[in-house]
């Protein structure tokens, strides 16, 4: 079954946001467009041969907590060993700490691929890759040389570990307590829950890079450090010694059951050694590194996951004869043979929802993939700006597929009616296991507040406004096409309906009521969404109809025909939403801020 698109793959990194501009950087002048093309289909090759063979069997055969231990599906301590062996592991690390230097855009390709098929596995790569990197930004060389090269060789992964059951979210209340030793070190204790990936049987070794309060620090997130937390400590003579740290329970999750979600406990017998990494309160800070960075992921795997279910979905209703098509007086005709149900209108409805959420997530995906690669190779007030619109982008980036991939699977489901609801077709599969996506690294409503308390007025509104003019500017080249005018129009009209609201909005936020300004955040998020993934949209019927137009496109002329045929439904189904969400967000009636009286029964 397929499962990806690497036609698409390569339309976006090359067509859409061109690799090739990076490649005059001596941070990759090793690399060409080949070399990029080898290593993507190497990727493919180890998705098809150990990724996605295995993504039924981890589901049916979940992880499951024995006698202290985490026990996962066998062939994870092989496909484990094999992407580590490829490079993915430090892939966009530099060569000096081990890597192979590559852009990012290359690393979340080859993600792609790999959660496409499966994504029950990539988590545990990418938390280790994450975690290795928090140590070699922040941490000291000795800490470097102790722990890096055996996480990027895969042999000891990586979480982070920042949820406590009495804290959740509210990071300023987490009580896992690190007390000085003379040596430097901290004697930590406490627990966290819902650690991705926590534990399992094919590592020698798991590196928590774990929030915690030293004593007497501040109160609130100003008072929070980061350490490494090994499971193991690792003596002078390279032995490795129990650093009580317990896995207290997995937790059993309606989807996503061969990927680990643990309880850890620290310190139970007053034995627990932690790291200090940087300088005393400021974990909170280096950790939003790695938090941004799974919150790319998180939306990766969304888009990943929904992208397959599309493909589930298309070659269904392409094998699926059902009923007859209406002749031109409204009349089904019996004698006819039954149609192919992708032949009805309503089918291909929502086939192309489908197709257009899921193809519209990935270009934003790769949009602050080349945003974080541009940042790398720049300086001065070139890198502030690509930075301030990753910052902007990445709450949208981690919603957009996780709210929108569901209901992108939801379609799929409807699809295939009610074999969609049975175990013998993987869309049930997919449904569950993307409902967890806009839960990680801070819920739907978290990114929400994200994304109009902190982002909308980031440096005084200097990210946003680094935003509009992308999109004036993809605006401006459509406005070029003849044909593309009528969208470019649309999409134009839809960013100064963003504007006003948003100017109404700030209303309440000039007069201090911080309240009535995030109440509807999570409408906000779904409005600015909808517009943002329209401008991924127009970015790529541009591309398209330039390689129509010029007969320059690398693929055939009904792959760009697609595009524009779904751009325009996009347009047409999607992007009107908009005008709705907006008359909520300025209705001046606030019915969701708790009053004198309590109003749900």
């Amino acid at each position: 079954m397929k499962y990806t698109s690497m036609e698409n793959l390569h339309f976006l990194i090359k067509e859409v946001h061109p690799i090739q501009d990076l490649l005059s950087a001596s941070l990759y002048q090793d690399y060409d467009l080949e070399s990029f093309d080898i290593m993507l289909s190497a990727a493919k090759d180890l998705a098809d041969q150990y990724y996605f063979p295995y993504f039924r069997e981890m589901d049916e055969q979940p992880v499951r907590y024995e006698d202290g231990k985490v026990i996962v599906h066998p062939m994870l301590g092989e496909i484990i060993k094999q992407t580590a062996e490829n490079g993915w592991f430090g892939s966009c690390f530099s060569y000096e700490d081990g890597g192979m230097q590559l852009p990012q855009m290359i690393f979340h390709a080859a993600s792609h691929i790999f959660q496409a098929a499966n994504n029950h596995i990539v988590g545990y790569n990418n938390l280790t890759t994450g975690s290795s990197n928090l140590i070699v930004t922040f941490g000291s060389q000795e800490l470097k040389d102790q722990f890096v090269p055996n996480m990027l060789s895969g042999k000891w992964m990586g979480t982070m570990a920042l949820t406590e059951p009495q804290a959740g979210s509210s990071l300023s209340d987490i009580t896992t307590s690190a007390t000085p030793l003379q040596d430097g070190t901290y004697s930590i204790k406490g627990q966290k829950i819902f650690i991705s990936g926590g534990d399992h049987q094919f590592a020698e070794n798991f590196i928590h890079l774990t929030l915690a309060r030293i004593d007497g620090a501040p109160a609130g997130t100003k008072g929070i450090s980061l350490f490494v937390v090994p499971k193991f400590r690792q003596e002078s003579d390279g032995s490795l010694t129990n650093n009580d740290v317990l896995v207290a329970a997995d937790f059993q999750k309606m989807g996503q059951k061969g990927y680990a979600t643990t309880h850890l406990l620290f310190g139970e017998n007053d034995n627990c050694i932690g790291y200090l990494v940087g300088q005393l309160n400021q974990g909170l800070k280096y950790m939003f590194q790695m938090m941004n960075e799974a919150r790319i992921d998180v939306g990766l795997t969304a888009a990943s996951t929904a992208y397959a279910a599309y493909f589930a979905s298309l070659q269904y209703a392409k094998e699926r004869p059902q009923g007859r098509s209406l002749s031109r007086s409204g009349k089904k005709n019996i004698n006819e043979e039954q149609t192919l149900i992708i032949n009805h209108p309503d089918v291909r409805r929502m086939l192309f929802l489908q197709k257009a959420i899921v193809e519209g997530a990935l270009s934003l995906l790769f949009e602050c993939s080349k945003l974080v690669d541009l940042h790398k190779i720049s300086d001065g007030e070139a890198k502030e700006n690509y930075h301030l619109m990753l910052e902007f982008l990445t709450p949208i980036a981690k919603t957009y597929p996780s709210e929108m991939g569901r209901e992108s699977i939801n379609s799929g489901l409807q699809v295939l009616g009610g074999y969609g609801f049975c175990n013998d077709f993987p869309l049930q599969q997919y449904y569950r296991d993307i409902r967890i996506m806009s839960l990680y690294e801070g819920t739907t409503g978290i990114q929400s507040l994200d994304l109009l308390g902190r982002k909308v007025p980031l440096k005084n509104g200097k990210a946003l406004q680094l935003i509009l003019n992308e999109i004036n500017k993809t605006i401006s080249d459509a406005g070029k096409i003849e044909a593309l005018n009528p969208y470019s129009d649309q999409l134009n009209n839809k960013v100064q309906l963003v504007g006003k609201t948003l100017q109404y909005l700030s209303k309440f936020a000039n007069e201090g009521d911080f309240e009535s300004y995030l109440a509807d955040a999570t409408v906000f998020m779904e409005m600015t969404s909808t517009v943002v993934v329209a401008w991924q949209w127009l970015k790529q019927t541009i591309a398209a109809s330039e390689a129509l137009g010029n007969q320059t496109g690398k693929f055939e002329s009904i792959f760009y025909e697609s595009k524009i045929h779904t751009m325009k439904f996009y347009f047409r189904y999607e992007l009107p939403k908009t005008i709705g969400l907006a008359e909520t967000l300025t209705n001046p009636e606030m019915l969701t801020i708790l009053k004198e009286k309590e109003l749900i029964l």
